[in-house]
């Protein structure tokens, strides 16, 4: 892809970015954030909550599950709290690699990170695990004799059906061992009337990375033979909206935006 196409066709990096307030966007990802804006104000709060799954995640892995090394897939542009800023606060030991499949993400990631010791940023496609687990940045930090957290966090609706995208997942978490984490978050319209589905997902058709909504039960899928964390206290170990996952409040967190994409932790036990 040459620069020119990659300014004028919006990236789902990109999107991502400008929802969450930040400036590596090109006027055609802020156009077409502007466009679902208009149509689904809620996007935004979707993008926020998304975040902050990521974050509580990572909190919950480092500071009570006793996980300091995650592999950080689709992590998108470096952004607000990135995982190995989490990890930080909890562990002195931590160890991330960042893979995204987008140049202009691996870029802005090394220029931003490259100084940052035990930290990663490396181009991958997520369709291609064992490109990514074999990887010499890949190896140098990650031990798989020990448990690793596995962040597919909002990436795993950009893989289409035909792409098996439940296989791969499955194929990431055979390479971890016992103990090891998954945190994954995806897109849904479970709760979303049929214009407002369609008004995002032709948002999204130019883009370089197309999404599938997929609902409760095809998402529910991509955990089967783990044990899901219960989401916050007093629930049930199931999915939950993404906003709820390890919220204070989950009946506040229950908002529009956070409906728009399901989420858990899970264990390889």
């Amino acid at each position: 892809m040459s620069d020119t196409e990659a300014t004028e066709r919006p990236s789902t990096a990109g999107m991502y970015d400008y929802y969450l307030g930040g400036t590596a966007n090109t006027p055609a990802e802020r156009a077409a954030c502007e466009h679902l804006l208009s149509i689904i104000p809620e996007v935004s709060q979707t993008a926020w909550a998304n975040r902050g799954f990521l974050q509580r995640a990572v909190k919950a892995m480092a500071k009570d599950w006793g996980i300091n090394q995650f592999l950080d897939i689709g992590a998108g542009l470096p952004t607000q709290r990135n995982t190995h800023d989490v990890v930080a606060d909890f562990r002195s030991d931590g160890r991330v690699v960042y893979v995204d499949h987008d140049p202009r993400v691996v870029e802005r990631g090394l220029a931003l990170l490259g100084g940052v010791d035990n930290v990663a940023v490396l181009q991958g496609d997520v369709r291609r695990p064992k490109e990514i687990l074999n990887h010499p940045e890949t190896r140098r930090l990650i031990d798989f004799s020990r448990p690793v957290g596995v962040l597919l966090v909002a990436v795993i609706h950009f893989v289409p059906d035909s792409d098996d995208p439940w296989g791969l997942v499955r194929e990431y978490m055979e390479a971890v061992p016992s103990g090891s984490y998954l945190a994954l978050s995806s897109g849904t319209g479970d709760k979303q009337a049929a214009r407002l589905n369609n008004a995002a997902a032709e948002a999204y058709k130019n883009s370089a990375s197309p999404a599938a909504n997929r609902n409760y039960a095809q998402i529910s899928k991509f955990l089967d033979g783990l044990e899901i964390v219960p989401p916050y206290e007093g629930a049930e170990p199931v999915l939950t909206y993404v906003g709820q996952w390890g919220a204070e409040d989950p009946e506040a967190a229950d908002d529009e935006g956070s409906r728009w994409a399901y989420a858990a932790v899970a264990k390889k036990p």
